[in-house]
């Protein structure tokens, strides 16, 4: 695997973990008890962005190194997958 090709799947791989990440821990305006004028209430009330941010390049790295101990180390092609 060449590392444009990794730098391709682990961004690839990235973005999926991101989305998956993002409602962990979530707690609402309204929930809170705290809506801030002209948002919505269901906007968060805080975010947490840079540890959501951290967890998702953790995370990803875990799975990229599955896929590149796969593709690479045991020679898993897109053949190998298809029944």
């Amino acid at each position: 695997m060449s590392w444009i090709s990794a730098l391709a799947v682990y961004f690839v791989i990235w973005w999926l973990v991101l989305f998956a990440v993002l409602p962990f821990g979530v707690r609402t305006q309204e929930e809170e008890g705290e809506v801030t004028l002209g948002t919505d209430r269901a906007a968060p009330a805080v975010p947490r962005m840079w540890w959501k941010l951290l967890a998702t390049s953790l995370v990803a790295a875990l799975i990229f190194g599955v896929v590149y101990l796969a593709i690479a180390v045991f020679g898993v092609t897109l053949e190998d997958l298809v029944v």
